[in-house]
């Protein structure tokens, strides 16, 4: 018998463009164009007729280097979001439309309004996933190289969704606009807003990190966090913990959305789910991607070596600059040995080393199967739901919209049909109380 929706936990769901990673599969002859619409407009109907919360855009603001040079295995381009998703409000009715745009390198002044008017040209559609930096390549496209140390990344960005929040409070909900003025740490600003309160009063608000500054700012500041752990036990520390943080900020539990990222690949039968997982992995992990991502960690030129040889007995140099534009990992001579410890308890060779340890957590089986590990997620609170993340551009989520929606609804565990026009409706998140 069919579990009635009010009953049980309802999962949400979202759709990752994927960018510049390792995830897609350039050479799969069903990937497309990383820049043109239609790519884009593809994965968004689909997530459309899925019934998905919303679309995802990652955003990179500088092209990656290796060894000095563009790095060729990820150069695809990368529109602004907010002008791609912008275009996607014309073609899309319900779904939810979110940009990472980075609070290092912009200004609230001009964000806000950007966010504000994609949230009236979407009848109350937009997200803002909030991110940081401390790079320097990045900064010198800004002229802004090394300006804000790493320790201050928190405190601005958390001051800049702050004083956002405060423009998009600048006009009464009746539509009156009220001069702003903000002063402290970070930001020095007057003056009188532009666009009038939007739909959702605010747009929502997405945070990533997993540190415990990251866990603070999501805590105090987000609507849904963009995270990723590799198993249930890691996923229900991590929404304990964060969701604990709520009430010192006098939120309450379902104020926030937690939201892994995740893969998932299906099969006819577990064994022809879990082959086609192994070849992806494969194809994602190149001979070339798997020494980059060696060389990486040991911040040394490594391409003397064999992919499917042992891995370097040298130690690792830290900060050597042998790539720009890419997130640390960590302590390099923690990772290595690591890493070396696993390739010799199972006898790795260096690439079958980097699919081990880059996998990012995925739902692997039949359909039913897939659902299931879904539910459990979200019924067992390791996760309030998930952004998939594709391995091809733009048809990835296909069958899973096919397949996996289906036997979610069976299980009344999703949504039938939209109930809402916002995001903030489809999420069940509170709209902001006007703060005049």
């Amino acid at each position: 018998m069919t579990v009635r929706p009010s009953t049980r936990k309802q999962i949400h769901l979202a759709a990752h463009f994927p960018g510049v990673n390792s995830t897609t599969v350039w050479t799969d002859p069903r990937s497309r164009s990383q820049i043109g619409f239609t790519s884009f407009e593809h994965l968004a109907r689909t997530a459309e007729r899925g019934l998905f919360d919303f679309f995802f855009l990652a955003e990179g603001l500088r092209l990656r280097e290796h060894k000095g040079r563009i790095h060729d295995l990820d150069v695809v381009g990368r529109p602004e979001s907010l002008t791609v998703l912008s275009a996607l409000a014309g073609v899309t009715e319900r779904l939810g439309l979110a940009a990472t745009v980075n609070a290092t390198f912009n200004e609230p002044y001009e964000l806000a309004r950007r966010l504000a008017s994609l949230d009236h040209l979407s009848e109350g559609r937009a997200a803002w996933n909030v991110v940081t930096s401390s790079d320097a390549f990045t900064g010198e496209n800004f002229r802004r190289g090394g300006f804000l140390d790493r320790s201050a990344r928190y405190t601005r960005a958390a001051e800049f969704v702050e004083v956002a929040r405060e423009l998009w409070d600048s006009w009464t909900p009746d539509g009156v606009p009220r001069p702003f003025a903000h002063r402290g740490r970070h930001f020095d600003i007057a003056g009188e807003f532009t666009v009038p309160r939007s739909p959702q009063g605010h747009p929502v608000v997405i945070q990533a990190g997993d540190s415990p500054e990251g866990r603070e700012f999501a805590a105090s500041s987000a609507d849904v966090v963009f995270t990723r752990h590799g198993t249930l036990e890691a996923g229900r520390e991590f929404y304990a913990d964060v969701k604990g943080r709520l009430a010192r900020y006098g939120r309450a539990p379902e104020d926030l959305k937690i939201m892994p990222g995740v893969t998932v690949v299906l099969g006819d039968t577990a064994a022809e789910a879990q082959e086609r997982a192994s070849e992806i992995r494969r194809r994602q992990v190149s001979p070339q991607n798997a020494l980059l991502a060696l060389e990486q960690v040991w911040g040394v030129d490594l391409s003397a070596y064999d992919p499917d040889g042992p891995l370097p007995d040298i130690d690792p140099v830290p900060d050597s600059g042998l790539t720009q534009g890419r997130t640390r990992r960590g302590d390099p001579f923690v990772i290595a040995g690591k890493w070396r410890a696993l390739s010799r308890e199972k006898g790795l060779s260096i690439r079958q080393t980097v699919i081990e340890v880059t996998g990012r957590q995925s739902f692997i089986g039949t359909p039913e199967a897939v659902a299931a590990d879904l539910d459990e997620f979200v019924r067992t609170d390791a996760a309030d739901g998930f952004i998939l993340v594709p391995h091809l551009t733009p048809g990835g989520i296909d069958d899973f919209v096919d397949r996996v929606v289906p036997l979610l609804q069976e299980r009344g565990s999703f949504r039938t049909e939209y109930t809402g026009t916002t995001l903030r409706s489809h999420l069940g998140l509170p709209v902001p109380v006007w703060k005049g």
